[in-house]
């Protein structure tokens, strides 16, 4: 990024690392636990259907976690508060910046209902592998990567080689 992109309101790179960071340190601190994402998605995917067939998400294997005997309303977890968090803090972010303005980011010669289609089967695709994976790449990449996890810089390499690689078959598209 050049010097006149930090003009149009980005953050120097270097002291949003090191904000993370503290993000993460006081999250470690104080909830004993590092960032993640993935948490507060299975809480609202389990509250969702709640609302209308309860005895099916209360006997469901995967769901019937969050409505045992004694446990709190699924989405009183910090994680979704988080979660909330993160929206309206890059929401204040591009506003104040003056960067705010509703667009499909897509190259110029590639459809919107594309770039639409491919983002809706990228995000399911990425949130099955995210529920196997147990974790968001956030947590695996933030909190993993801060403790030092082996399989949490494996899976991180993983992603930047892959997204490597995958780029130059898709370059055209963002020409």
């Amino acid at each position: 990024m050049s010097a006149s992109d930090y003009a149009k309101g980005y953050w120097n790179p270097f002291l949003a690392g090191i904000a993370l960071g503290l993000v993460l340190l006081l999250t470690f601190f104080i909830m004993g636990t590092g960032l993640g994402a993935s948490g507060a998605i299975a809480r609202t995917a389990a509250v969702l259907p709640h609302t209308f067939i309860p005895e099916a998400v209360e006997h469901n294997q995967y769901f019937k976690v969050f409505y045992k005997t004694g446990a709190s309303y699924p989405l009183i977890d910090w994680m979704v508060f988080e979660v909330i968090g993160v929206f309206f803090g890059g929401l204040i972010g591009v506003i104040t910046a003056k960067r705010f303005k509703l667009s499909i980011g897509k190259g110029a010669t590639f459809p919107a209902i594309n770039r639409l289609l491919l983002a809706f089967l990228g995000g399911i695709i990425g949130g099955i592998g995210t529920r196997f994976a147990m974790g968001c790449t956030s947590g695996q990449a933030l909190s993993g990567g801060a403790t030092m996890v082996l399989g949490s810089w494996i899976f991180m390499m993983t992603v930047f080689a892959t997204a490597f690689v995958a780029a130059y078959f898709v370059r055209k598209e963002w020409q």
